[in-house]
């Protein structure tokens, strides 16, 4: 029984496990024609730590990392080949449109602190939880540390935790929202690129080498991201900020995918192989089960203490991304698809993009491209506006 009981690695792997097991066969349940797909496996998560199941806190934290890496190289992989020329026909809106996003967000959380009377180093904690950005909570909690606030860290992990779990549903419920708002029938909606899929063509290669699954190129990529997700930039603030390790990594995948099909270092059929495809669900997979066996303890307990956090953390989630994508489909004629990856890469959500990914036909690359044109200016300002908050609380 100790395997159940237990906070070895063979436990923790084995909560892992269920978790993956148990939220992909609920994702396959539809409410109306809506399901939530692999973010179940959060929310199965959420149940095991809160009934009390003990873990390798380490072994948890290391798993969750890691499948956030493999998530986001794999995204950058796949879109990498097309994504400086998606940049000049449309990026440049959808990183205006990230920029209004989070100076949206960061405002209603500062009309929140002052209008409910919250401290804004709290509410610097819920915010990081309702756009789900980790390295903005671990940027925040080193500036707290830095300064010497004793307790500040631990509540800023309390407010992340809080709304962290509904943030995932807000978002996905947004994407929901904009597609009634704006009467969006996905029958009639456009999915595929067709300028891209021409250049793709052209670019295949023979069928012999379409297979071939090459480990090497993945994880220098992730090695170098790694290196480069670490470099600090000043901003002329107390501390530096960090790309992370999902940042770097995204980063270099995405000019790594670029330039190694340009290059002939690899082939369109390699970064869009299943291989990449399965890296990418595995990493989602392992980086949900991860988030919610890690907040699950604190959740409850938070949600009692503070539940006006959670009222707090929907507002901030879900009303810039409705207000910006409502105008890029109304204003800019922006494709559903494509405004669906700009949603979860302005919250740095990938449960959003595994969603808006779930409901996409098979071939279409627009969610992905849409999350990867945006995720690295919004994984910057994110940060830096997370240790912002923390700053002027002082």
């Amino acid at each position: 029984m100790t395997i159940f009981t237990g906070s070895g690695v063979g436990s923790t792997i084995l909560y892992i496990s269920l978790s993956i097991f148990i939220g992909l066969l609920l994702g396959k349940i539809k409410i109306a024609k809506i399901s939530l797909g692999i973010t179940w496996v959060l929310f199965v998560g959420i149940v095991f730590s809160a009934c009390g199941v003990a873990l390798n806190a380490d072994m948890l934290h290391s798993l969750k990392e890691f499948g956030l890496i493999l998530f986001v190289v794999a995204v950058g992989l796949q879109v990498g080949p097309d994504f400086f020329r998606s940049f000049k026909k449309g990026g440049l809106a959808l990183n205006i449109m990230a920029l209004a996003n989070v100076a949206l967000g960061v405002l209603i959380t500062v009309i929140i602190a002052k209008t409910a009377n919250q401290e804004l180093a709290d509410m610097a904690g819920v915010y990081t939880g309702a756009i789900t950005n980790t390295p903005g909570l671990s940027a925040a909690q080193q500036a707290v540390n830095e300064m010497g606030l004793d307790g500040a860290a631990d509540r800023l992990a309390a407010g992340y935790a809080v709304a962290y779990p509904l943030a995932v549903v807000g978002m996905i419920v947004s994407c929901i929202l904009l597609r009634l708002f704006c009467r969006i029938d996905l029958n009639n909606e456009p999915f595929v690129d067709e300028a891209i899929e021409s250049k793709t063509e052209k670019q295949a290669t023979p069928t012999s080498q379409r297979h071939k699954l090459y480990l090497v190129p993945i994880f220098i990529i992730i090695a170098v991201g790694l290196v480069i997700g670490s470099i600090p930039i000043p901003v002329g603030m107390k501390t530096p900020i960090k790309l992370g390790v999902a940042g770097g990594p995204l980063v270099v995948a995405i000019f790594g995918g670029w330039l190694g099909v340009r290059k002939g270092w690899l082939t369109v059929e390699f970064t869009d192989s299943h291989g990449v495809w399965m890296l990418r669900e595995v990493g989602i997979a392992l980086f949900l089960a991860g988030v919610g066996l890690g907040a699950g303890a604190k959740f409850v307990e938070t949600l009692q203490e503070h539940y006006m956090w959670v009222i707090y953390g929907v507002f901030i989630t879900m009303i810039p991304p409705i207000i910006i994508s409502f105008f890029g489909r109304k204003v800019l004629k922006m494709n559903y698809y494509t405004l669906m990856g700009f949603i979860s890469g302005s919250h740095t959500d990938p449960p959003t993009l595994a969603f808006a990914n779930s409901i996409a036909p098979t071939n279409c690359k627009l969610p992905n491209m849409g999350y990867a044109t945006v995720y690295p200016l919004t994984m910057f300002l994110r940060i830096f506006t997370a240790q912002l908050l923390v700053l002027l609380a002082i």
